[in-house]
């Protein structure tokens, strides 16, 4: 039975909760606006007070495979040779410099605005320099591709030429098997020399062929070599400041969100606090009968939650009126709110006779609040024992971290847990429930403070109803079979359940 519903309960559960993580991280925005914000002004900064002396240049680059219809990929290839430490080294060697070859190919970058067209882009710590980069640069590049132009043009020739070397051994062969005879001479083998005939002139042809085609490729290594050359010399490029500042502040804003959602979404995920209703009233094994925002608000939401707070109050002194027990009221992370609830609640109950709070709050929130006439007394808990036997009683305590759980009993028998949405752990929630638990205090609500305004989930549970809130505020309209009320039937239904499971 126990194996059963753990494993049940555990597959309800799953691992992440969307919905919760993004309610977390919602509520976390404070965060990521002042990431972005931070990402915004260091982005802003660094244009302002780190701009980057740059210098560009273009460079024309002939290649001899060029073709009217080429989609850009000659281009590509001279902008990847361009940053290669080949040419690094070339360009570091004319500058005399001792700079590492990778280190110089990130303050440089190729860009082919055309076919033939490479801009080179280089930065370095003062103006001067940089144009003294871009030259030495340009010029490194343009060596090295003309150079591997005439490597290629002479690769190509030799290539022919050892065709024509090779066709011309395979004609003196041909001429010496033909020597000195002709068709007409030897009617029997006149088949035999037409053929070598035939394929001496077939000879002479490719020849003369392999001959013009070396030629054309010695002759194309010169317009290569003119035409690749630097056509706008090496300059200076003038920053626009507004437009770096734009950008780089675009950049941090975008940065900084993104680290803001990141961190936000890490600390809850680590934290594991919960903040919606259903969550936190299933830690704490108690219902949410309320919510109340932490600050007042806008205008036009102080009626709202006015009123809110005006049937929290009406609620609670129902409660206390139909209970000879006594009632507290114990914060998690919201000593203000709580401080101002019992004083409604105390005022609200001044016509059936005085009243005392009982001030456990370990703040000042309650003790140096500005009372008005007619307000109740209020009693810190060292002097609870000195409060009149005629005053009721209301006690206002806390259930952070330290708290001395011993003495939340002498504060009141049953309580109203008043917990700040996302301000305690799981753990930590789970712990207020055992600890109250141990002391036989009953949770009879909890009222959350700072709720999501899109939370939809439900906090209430239907398993409790012999401690909870409304099975109190229920009317026993008519009996029973039993000769109970409907109320105490259905607490004592609820109690048997739990002893019947508590036996199996």
């Amino acid at each position: 039975m126990t194996t059963s519903t753990t494993s049940e309960s555990s597959a309800a559960t799953p691992l992440l909760d969307l919905q919760a993580l993004v309610v977390a991280v919602r509520r976390r925005r404070r965060l990521c606006c002042a990431m972005a914000l931070l990402g915004l002004l260091v982005g802003t900064a660094v244009a302002v007070l780190m701009p980057p002396p740059t210098a560009v240049t273009k460079v024309l680059v002939v290649h001899k495979e060029d073709q009217p219809n080429d989609t850009g990929t000659l281009i590509r290839t001279d902008v990847e040779l361009l940053g290669t430490t080949r040419i690094a080294s070339k360009a570091l060697q004319s500058l005399k410099s001792r700079e590492k070859p990778e280190d110089f190919m990130r303050d440089y970058r190729g860009t082919g605005l055309t076919n033939n067209l490479l801009q080179i882009t280089v930065t370095g710590d003062s103006d001067e320099e940089a144009v003294a980069r871009a030259r030495a640069l340009a010029d490194a590049f343009v060596a090295d591709h003309v150079r591997r132009m005439r490597e290629t043009a002479e690769a190509e020739a030799d290539a022919l030429l050892d065709q024509r070397d090779r066709m011309r051994d395979e004609l003196d062969q041909v001429n010496k098997a033909i020597g000195d005879r002709s068709p007409d001479s030897d009617p029997k083998a006149s088949a035999s020399i037409e053929s070598l005939f035939a394929r001496r002139a077939e000879l002479n042809s490719r020849i003369a062929d392999f001959d013009q085609r070396a030629a054309e490729a010695r002759t194309g290594t010169p317009k290569v070599v003119a035409g690749t050359q630097i056509v706008d010399a090496p300059r200076a490029v003038r920053h626009s400041l507004p437009k770096a500042a734009a950008t780089n502040a675009a950049i941090g804003l975008v940065l900084g969100l993104v680290l803001g959602l990141a961190l936000a979404a890490v600390g809850t995920v680590v934290a594991d606090r919960p903040v919606l209703r259903r969550d936190i009233a299933a830690n704490l094994g108690a219902s949410v009968i309320a919510e109340l925002p932490r600050r007042s608000g806008r205008p036009w939401q102080r009626r709202r939650t006015r009123a809110v707070r005006e049937r929290l109050t009406a609620t609670l002194a129902r409660t206390v009126r139909g209970s000879v027990e006594p009632l507290s009221l114990l914060e998690l992370g919201c000593a203000r709110s709580t401080s101002v609830i019992a004083l409604d609640l105390a005022r609200a109950m001044a016509a059936d006779g005085p009243w005392a709070v009982i001030d456990g709050l370990p703040g000042p929130q309650l003790a140096k609040r500005h009372l008005k006439p007619g307000d109740p007394t209020v009693v810190s808990g060292r002097r609870a024992a000195t409060v009149s036997h005629q005053e009721r009683r209301l006690g206002v305590g806390s259930v952070a971290p330290g708290t001395a759980w011993t003495d939340l009993r002498c504060l009141g028998t049953q309580t109203v847990l008043v917990v700040r949405a996302g301000h305690g752990s799981a753990a930590w929630l789970h712990t207020v429930a055992r600890q109250l638990a141990d002391q036989r205090i009953p949770v009879i609500g909890v009222v959350l403070i700072d709720p999501d305004p899109r939370d939809r989930t439900d906090g209430t549970l239907w398993d409790g109803l012999h401690t909870a809130l409304r099975g109190r505020s229920e009317r026993p309209a008519r009996q029973n079979g039993t000769g109970r009320p409907r109320t105490e039937q259905a607490s004592w239904a609820v109690r048997g359940a739990d002893n019947d499971q508590e036996a199996r």
